[in-house]
């Protein structure tokens, strides 16, 4: 007599078993590919409240109990100043999904929004600075971000048109002000339209938006310019009914520049032109 799995288990089994193809196989090639975790990482998975970050915690827990590299996980909420309804969303979910949720507090809204210079961007700063600080705290030496596969691409695409910059979105980085401290991103090769199939097949509700200033908002970005990045998402959805591939191509080409036609670029910050090299 087969027993009944509880609301979690069938999410954990609906990763692994009806989404292994659009989820769980892409999250570990992209693990694997990028080399995103070793023995010994303590990474604090970090848990804005929204579909990828929730879902990206549900694999790196399942991530955890399978893999043969020994690694520990925290699972890290920082509360920028959430209104109540956000707050208790984020912690419900959290129940329901059996995650173990470390919170802590912050000003950052508060901050950002008495700010001259735009809130959006400090708020971004602030909130990336606010979890390296918070996590190194903890002992980890890793943070994981939700940026997916159309974050990676709908970025880049963004710095071309106004931007002025080619310039892409790296599944991991060092940190600049935090010594030993990484970042990865371990849905970088997980399509978006596929976290909301997810979303909706196992009925759960997240939050859109936990930006105070965009209380109802539905597009943001949590500080990456929601309406330019919304006029990229519909261009490329437009785009994709001649060229179904266009994404794809996107992703690929950021795997394959060629330094050898561009007239300039940079590298470490120094601005190279091709006449440096040029006979």
């Amino acid at each position: 007599m087969s027993r009944t799995l509880e609301p979690y288990q069938m999410i954990e089994r609906s990763i692994i078993k009806k989404y292994r193809d659009e989820l769980w196989k892409p999250f570990t090639y992209a693990v694997k590919k990028y080399e995103l975790i070793q023995a010994g990482d303590k990474i604090a998975v970090c848990i804005s409240g929204g579909k990828d970050s929730m879902l990206m915690a549900k694999l790196m827990q399942e991530l955890h109990r399978h893999s043969d590299v020994s690694f520990d996980l925290l699972f890290l909420v920082m509360d920028p100043g959430y209104n109540a309804i956000n707050r208790q969303k984020i912690e419900s979910n959290a129940a329901l999904l059996r995650i173990p949720i470390t919170v802590f507090e912050t000003n950052i809204f508060e901050v950002a929004n008495s700010s001259e210079k735009s809130p959006c961007y400090l708020c971004a700063r602030m909130r990336r600075g606010y979890l390296y600080s918070k996590a190194q705290e903890l002992g980890c030496n890793k943070i994981a971000l939700g940026h997916h596969f159309n974050d990676v691409i709908e970025t880049t695409v963004m710095g071309m048109f106004y931007g002025s910059q080619l310039q892409a979105m790296l599944p991991k980085l060092h940190s600049d002000h935090f010594e030993g401290m990484e970042l990865i991103r371990p849905m970088y090769c997980i399509h978006e339209d596929d976290i909301i199939a997810w979303r909706g097949y196992n009925q759960l509700e997240f939050i859109q938006c936990a930006c105070r200033f965009t209380e109802n908002c539905t597009i943001c970005d949590n500080g990456g310019g929601g309406s330019k990045r919304q006029e990229i998402k519909n261009l490329l959805r437009r785009l994709k009914r001649d060229n179904p591939n266009i994404e794809k191509s996107i992703f690929n080409s950021i795997h394959a520049v060629s330094l050898d036609t561009f007239p300039g670029y940079k590298h470490g910050g120094k601005e190279v032109s091709f006449l440096e090299n040029y006979k």
